[in-house]
């Protein structure tokens, strides 16, 4: 019997197999539940591949979170692919972008206000917009799970994608409130710095990487993404029924660290 027997989720943001959503996706059909995966764009032809590499292939949705009429037809897409009665026990917010030309590696300073509006309207502002769409499908007691990098403090070469994701954060916190009398709950996973295709486009991100290992109590693998997969599997599964607005560590313990 597996942690999500019988639930439906979606896994928004899903490119390469580096992905945590990815990895979220495999972990979340080992232990039962019935996958969507969503992308869009150019993107999106690289998502139907790798799909393929997934214990089941699962339905692949065409959805940009910026965009209004994707977001409107969200539950529509679903309900072709699952049936008129679909309805979703979880969504999964995998989604983040910041220029790497112009926010990141240490341009703070100098970051213009359009490409940082672009980073907090798709790395913050959709964690809201993605649950909303969602809320005609979600059952009592779904889950709402994000992905976010600790912004309590600042980090090097992270910049405005640290703000970004501090606006993660505080989302969260009031999606919490204001979904939890419907029944649902929302919680993000902090994960350690991993190998994926969006650590590669941070420049001088490899520092912040190369000391993790060192600085963590249990050690840290960041080519190991089933860690921070299986935390997003059991805030969707009935183990953490009481559970919302929270910020779950998955980063073999740097956070509790003070040197």
């Amino acid at each position: 019997m597996g942690l999500l027997d019988g639930k439906t989720i979606l896994v928004a943001g899903v490119t390469m197999d580096s992905s945590i959503g990815f990895a979220t996706a495999k972990v979340a059909q080992e232990q039962g539940a019935t996958v969507l995966i969503s992308n869009f764009g150019r993107a999106l032809s690289i998502t139907r591949r790798i799909a393929k590499r997934l214990p089941v292939e699962p339905p692949v949705l065409e959805l940009d979170v910026t965009d209004a009429e994707h977001l409107a037809g969200l539950a529509d897409q679903v309900r072709s692919h699952l049936g008129e009665d679909a309805a979703l026990d979880g969504v999964v917010h995998s989604i983040a972008y910041g220029n790497p030309e112009t926010l990141l590696g240490g341009k703070f300073l100098d970051g213009p206000w359009p490409d940082v509006a672009q980073a907090v309207q798709v790395s913050a502002y959709s964690l809201m917009s993605l649950a909303q769409a969602c809320r005609p499908l979600l059952r009592p007691g779904a889950g709402v799970v994000g992905l976010t990098f600790d912004a309590t403090v600042a980090w090097p070469a992270y910049d405005w994608m640290g703000v970004a994701k501090a606006g993660l954060e505080s989302c969260a916190r009031y999606l919490a409130r204001d979904l939890g009398p419907h029944g649902i709950r929302v919680n993000l996973v902090s994960a350690g710095p991993l190998k994926t295709l969006a650590a590669k486009a941070i420049p001088g991100f490899e520092a912040l990487e190369s000391m993790w290992d060192e600085r963590s109590p249990l050690g840290w693998d960041n080519a190991d993404h089933v860690p921070t997969a299986k935390a997003v599997c059991a805030l969707l599964s009935d183990f953490f029924p009481a559970t919302t607005g929270e910020i779950v560590h998955v980063d073999g313990g740097y956070h509790a660290m003070g040197a």
